[in-house]
C-alpha cells in the first residue's frame, strides 16, 4: 500500500537567491526564528545581510556575516557531494515541516526529497538496545512502511539503525546533527549508502564541515519530529535523548507513542513513563497507523502558501525606536521570559519597535527565545 503524497506547492528560488539565503542563515547569530525575523523587516536576503552589522552594533557586538566566496564553496561541496541545498517554501521542501514554528529555511538533502512529501513516522531509542528492541523495531518500521509511511530517524545506533535498515525498501529518512559530509557514528556509513541508493534521503540544518557536537543534537532531534507527523520511543532510559524527542515532537503537536516493557528493564523506564503520563500504547504496527491515519489525510490537504517574501515591511522600517524607547525596552528585559504584549504594555513602545530591540539583542548574542514566542536576556 503507497499513501499518495501532499501538494507540492511554492516557487523554486534562483541560484542568486539561495546563495543570498545561505549566506544569512550561516551567519552568526542568525538561526531560523532570527533568519524569519530579518526576512520579515527588510523582504530580502540580500537587504538583511546589509543591515546586520548596524544591528548587531546596537545590540552590543559585532558579529560574522556569511561571505559569498563561503557560501558558493559550499555550495559546491554540496554539488560534489551529490547534495542540494532546499529552501523554506519550495516544492521539495519537507511538507510536515513547514507549518512548525520557525523551520529551518534551508535544507541540504541527499537522495529523493519525494519521500519528503510522504506521511511520515519517527523512530527513536535506546543506542544500547536490547534484541527484544531491535526486533519490535523491525516489526514497527516494516509494518507502519508498508502501510505507506516513511520511517525518519537519526542514524544512531541501536534503535535507530534497525529502523532505517528495516525501512530501506519502503522509504526511509536519516537526519544529521553535522554536516551532511560529517557522518556520525562512522560505522552507519554504510547504512547511510543504502539509503540515498535507495527511495530514501540524507537530511541536515547543519553546514558542510560542521562536526557534530552534544548540544546540536537536540536540535538534530527536533528536525526529526518536525518531519515527522508521529514520533514512536521504542526503548528509553529515564534520562536520554529519545525522551527530549519525544518532548519536542509533543510541543510540535505530533503524536507521541511508545512501546511498553518490563518494569526491571531500565531502557523501559522512559517509555513507560510517556505512556503513564498520556503517550499512545503501541504494541503492534496497526496500533500506529490508526494513530496517525487522522493526521495523515489533514496534512495532505493543508496548504501553507509558497511561503516566500518579497517585499519589505515598510511600516516596521519606519517605527524605529528612541534612544529613550529602547533604553526602556532592554531595562523591561530579564532573566525571566516575557512576552511581547506585556512588554508593550509596561514600556508603552510599540510592537514593531520592541521586535527591531530583540533583533538587535539576537544578533548579539543575548537574547534566548522560548516556547510560545517568549523572550529573556542571557545576564
Amino acid at each position: 500500500m503507497s499513501l499518495p503524497a501532499g501538494p507540492r506547492r511554492g516557487v523554486v528560488l534562483t541560484d542568486a537567491l539561495r546563495l543570498s539565503w545561505l549566506r544569512l542563515i550561516r551567519s552568526e547569530n542568525v538561526g531560523p526564528a532570527t533568519f524569519r525575523e530579518l526576512i520579515n523587516r527588510f523582504g530580502s536576503a540580500d537587504a538583511a545581510l546589509a543591515a546586520i552589522p548596524e544591528l548587531a552594533a546596537r545590540g552590543g557586538r559585532w558579529i560574522g556575516i556569511c561571505t559569498e566566496s563561503a557560501a558558493e564553496e559550499e555550495l559546491a561541496r554540496a554539488t560534489k557531494l551529490g547534495a542540494r541545498f532546499v529552501c523554506l517554501g519550495e516544492p521539495d521542501y519537507p511538507l510536515h515541516l513547514r507549518p512548525i514554528d520557525y523551520p529551518p529555511p534551508v535544507l541540504a538533502i541527499m537522495g529523493s526529497a519525494a519521500c519528503l512529501q510522504r506521511p511520515t513516522l519517527a523512530i527513536v531509542g535506546a543506542r544500547n538496545a536490547s534484541l527484544s528492541g531491535i526486533k519490535l523495531t523491525r516489526m514497527f518500521a516494516v509494518g507502519v512502511g508498508e502501510a505507506g509511511y516513511v520511517i525518519i530517524s537519526g542514524l544512531a545506533r541501536g534503535i535507530d539503525a534497525a529502523a532505517h535498515e528495516a525501512a530501506l525498501p519502503t522509504g526511509t529518512v536519516g537526519v544529521f546533527a553535522g554536516g551532511l559530509d560529517r557522518p556520525y557514528p562512522k560505522e552507519n556509513r554504510p547504512l547511510m549508502r543504502k539509503i540515498v541508493d535507495g527511495d530514501g534521503a540524507l537530511v541536515s540544518e547543519m553546514p558542510f564541515g560542521w562536526t557534530p557536537r552534544a548540544v546540536d543534537f537536540p536540535r538534530r532531534n527536533r528536525l526529526v519530529a518536525g518531519l515527522s507527523l508521529g514520533l514512536l520511543v521504542v526503548e528509553a532510559a529515564q534520562r536520554s535523548g529519545s525522551l527530549i524527542s519525544a518532548r519536542l515532537a509533543g510541543e510540535l503537536g505530533r503524536v507521541v507513542l511508545a512501546v511498553p516493557g518490563s518494569p526491571l528493564d531500565p531502557r523501559a523506564a522512559g517509555t513507560n513513563r510517556l505512556i503513564r503520563d498520556g503517550a499512545v500504547l503501541a504494541c503492534q504496527p496497526a496500533d500506529v497507523i490508526e494513530a496517525l491515519a487522522p493526521l495523515t489525510g489533514a496534512a495532505r490537504n493543508r496548504d501553507d502558501g509558497d511561503m516566500l517574501f518579497d517585499e519589505a515591511d515598510e511600516e516596521r522600517l519606519q517605527d524605529e525606536p528612541s534612544d529613550d524607547e529602547r533604553a526602556r525596552i532592554i531595562e523591561a528585559l530579564g532573566p525571566v521570559p516575557a512576552a511581547l504584549e506585556d512588554l508593550v504594555a509596561h514600556t508603552g513602545a510599540s510592537p514593531a519597535a520592541i521586535q527591531l530591540v530583540l533583533l538587535e539583542l539576537d544578533l548579539a548574542g543575548r537574547l534566548e527565545r522560548h516556547l510560545g514566542g517568549l523572550v529573556s536576556v542571557l545576564l
